[in-house]
Formats: C-alpha cells, sequence, structure tokens
C-alpha cells in the first residue's frame, strides 16, 4: 500500500534548493580553504575514518568538487534521487569522522542528522514526477 501526502509544488522546490545551499557553501570552502578543513579533520577524535578513505588534502579536494557537482544538479533538480545519494554518501563519513566523538560539538551533529533527513526525503521520494500543484 502506498500512502501519498500532499505537497505543494514551491514548497518542494524551496526545501530542495534551501538544503543544497549548505553544500554549495561546504563544497565550495572545502575548494578555497582546503588547509583550514584538513586541520579539522586531523583535530577530530576519529579521524582514522577519513584516512581509511585516503589523505586529508586529497580528500577535502574531492569531496569540494562532489559536493558542488551534486549540489548544483539537486538545485537545479536534474536527478534529484541520485543526487540526494551523493551527497548522503559524502555526509555520512564527514559526520562520523568531524562531529561524531566532539561532545562539545553536538549542534553540529544534530544539524548533520538533520540534513541527513532531508535527504532521504528526495532519496526515498519521487519529487521530481510525483509533487501536486
Amino acid at each position: 500500500m502506498q500512502a501519498h501526502i500532499k505537497a505543494s509544488r514551491l514548497s518542494v522546490h524551496l526545501f530542495r534548493a534551501m538544503l543544497s545551499g549548505i553544500f554549495l557553501v561546504a563544497g565550495g570552502n572545502h575548494l578555497l580553504q582546503p588547509g583550514k578543513t584538513a586541520a579539522r579533520i586531523e583535530q577530530a577524535n576519529f579521524k582514522g575514518i577519513a584516512y581509511f578513505f585516503g589523505e586529508p588534502p586529497t580528500l577535502v579536494f574531492i569531496s569540494g568538487v562532489v559536493m558542488l557537482s551534486a549540489a548544483g544538479l539537486f538545485l537545479l533538480n536534474i536527478k534529484p534521487r541520485y543526487m540526494a545519494a551523493v551527497l548522503i554518501a559524502v555526509l555520512i563519513p564527514i559526520t562520523l569522522t568531524v562531529q561524531v566523538g566532539q561532545i562539545t560539538t553536538l549542534g553540529p551533529l544534530f544539524k548533520n542528522i538533520a540534513i541527513l533527513g532531508g535527504l532521504l526525503f528526495f532519496l526515498l521520494n519521487d519529487t521530481k514526477n510525483s509533487i501536486n500543484s
């Protein structure tokens, strides 16, 4: 049984635009201030997670390019489900590396959890083809 919830097209477009903003800014910061971002990884309690994937400077560059690209396509409503999946794939290791284990940064941890919830909305729902006007 499929349950349907009516949502206005405008609200979904605004939700997607606002959600993409954090990744556009973060991706830009990764590319414009890579040393600062890599230093945050070095200070993280779970930096080993990042090192599992590679060296922080390389990861910062790759994640910056991926975030900017995926968030731009997500903003433009191009393959939003796939772009949400890509952004989730970037968000989870960043959250586990930088936010988890930082007791003083519970606010940012739960911000990332809320962002994950927003991305899951777009991943689990075909908003490109099924939103009511």
